[in-house]
């Protein structure tokens, strides 16, 4: 099946919109209650499954070609105390557009291009307030250093004046530049000021031909949250029965302990179906997650590998 976008936005899809704060909360109280997790050795494979869908993420003002360097190599070996059976890697690094290069230079040296992807922040990340022709510049940029995915920040001032064509036209814009890269997008949804706008920031993102949809950049004030991921999951459910086509989440910022990573997976497996649990249609967004999860996953399991 050829995915069709159409050239402008059907806005009637957007009517009617209404999300019950309270009832999304209650719901995700339900879920984890109803889904726990708590048995070590179930738990421990929860915990890998998580280090699996993460993009191993650098995104600060000192970055260098060495610590991308690092950043790569920890990617393709993430948990090195596992046995072989078991070994993993992250699913990306995700980085500036200046560090792409250096980024697809090791991973190729290290013949991971089909295992790990090269991840690229673009149009003018975190606010994403720039002219639109240096947004697209950007994408094109980081596609042509060899970034195989495109995260790009949505106008917010859009979504709160409820301009929803003039969004489209510019996530329309920026998914032709991306090529054959995949375009996740960043709602940033700490800024967008209701449930309502998360869901139609979110369809009007998949609509435009979105890959994944994509709580935060991180830099917020509030970031990746639950009852946030309950309403962008349900956007994509409904994309998906409307469509026919899958669109892939990724929550960022805030998710610092294992337990947050494991209510997550809970989340999309109970919503979505446990199809969504690759990387194809999860990841996790972080850079100091990896190190909890890696340690945490040593003391469940006492030393005692493989697993399964």
């Amino acid at each position: 099946m050829v995915r069709v976008i159409a050239k402008s936005l059907d806005t009637s899809i957007l009517d009617n919109v209404h999300v019950d704060k309270y009832s999304v909360e209650a719901q995700i109280e339900k879920i984890l209650l109803k889904y726990p997790v708590h048995e070590s050795k179930n738990y421990v494979q929860w915990l890998i499954k998580a280090v699996s869908l993460i993009d191993l993420t650098t995104l600060s003002g000192d970055d260098t070609r060495s610590n991308v360097t690092r950043l790569c190599a920890k990617a393709a070996n993430p948990l090195p105390f596992l046995d072989e059976k078991v070994k993993t890697r992250t699913a990306a690094v995700c980085v500036y557009p200046n560090r792409v290069g250096n980024a697809h230079d090791v991973i190729n040296r290290m013949k991971l291009t089909k295992e790990i992807q090269v991840a690229s922040v673009a149009t003018g990340f975190p606010s994403g307030l720039y002219p639109l022709h240096t947004r697209l510049q950007e994408i094109k940029y980081a596609v042509s250093m060899g970034a195989t995915e495109i995260d790009v920040v949505l106008d917010r001032s859009l979504v709160l004046m409820g301009k929803w064509e003039t969004l489209y036209q510019e996530v329309l814009q920026m998914k032709q530049e991306c090529g054959t890269a995949h375009l996740k997008v960043i709602l940033g949804v700490g800024e967008l000021g209701t449930y309502e706008n998360v869901y139609n920031a979110s369809m009007v993102s998949m609509l435009a031909g979105a890959d994944f949809i994509k709580t935060s950049t991180g830099k917020e004030a509030v970031n990746a949250t639950l009852p946030v991921g309950l309403v962008m999951c349900r956007a994509i459910r409904n994309f998906y029965q409307q469509t026919g086509f899958k669109v892939g989440l990724k929550p960022a910022g805030g998710i610092k302990t294992s337990r947050d990573a494991v209510n997550w997976l809970v989340l999309v497996h109970t919503e979505l179906g446990p199809e969504w649990l690759t990387p194809q249609l999860f990841r996790i967004g972080a850079s100091s997650l990896l190190d909890v999860l890696a340690k945490d996953i040593k003391l469940t399991c006492n030393g005692i590998w493989p697993f399964f």
